[in-house]
């Protein structure tokens, strides 16, 4: 039994699932919740990224979004499309790549208004050399590379 679960595991590991790969909103393997539990709003009215609570959440997009406050939850539904992070919270970079990638909530930058995720701090350190440049790139791939 030890070995069919491990293979299991393994298999849906390493196979790509047409259904993750469709998904306008990166949430995780494990997890339905939208920029890993931040509270998006906090990164445009606190200048940082707060944790959400499970007590002010909404769905939008397939995803659940958390966030700190009843206000910041308010902000949320009444300008989604501000507030949720640019190609659903998949890494930016990525995007601009043509490829999907995790946006981790920690690596992040706002620019023309918007809220933007990246892999890893390297990769953001990439991104900040060009954003303008890979926005472009990133909005001419986004959403074919869903498909």
């Amino acid at each position: 039994m030890h070995r069919f679960l491990i293979f299991i595991v393994t298999a849906l590991l390493t196979t790509a699932s047409p259904l993750a790969a469709e998904s306008p909103v990166y949430t995780g393997l494990l997890s339905n919740t939208g920029a890993g539990g931040y509270d998006t709003v906090s990164y445009f009215e606190e200048g940082k990224p707060t944790k959400g609570s499970a007590d002010y959440t909404t769905d939008y997009q397939g995803a659940t979004w958390r966030f700190a406050s009843a206000e910041n939850l308010a902000r949320f539904k009444d300008n989604p499309e501000r507030y949720a992070p640019a190609y659903g919270g998949y890494c930016a970079w990525a995007v601009s790549q043509g490829y999907l990638a995790k946006g981790d909530p920690r690596h992040w930058s706002i620019k023309q208004g918007r809220l933007y995720l990246n892999y890893n701090q390297s990769v953001q350190d990439s991104w900040l050399k060009s954003p303008e440049e890979f926005i472009v790139q990133a909005d001419a791939n986004w959403p074919g590379v869903l498909e």
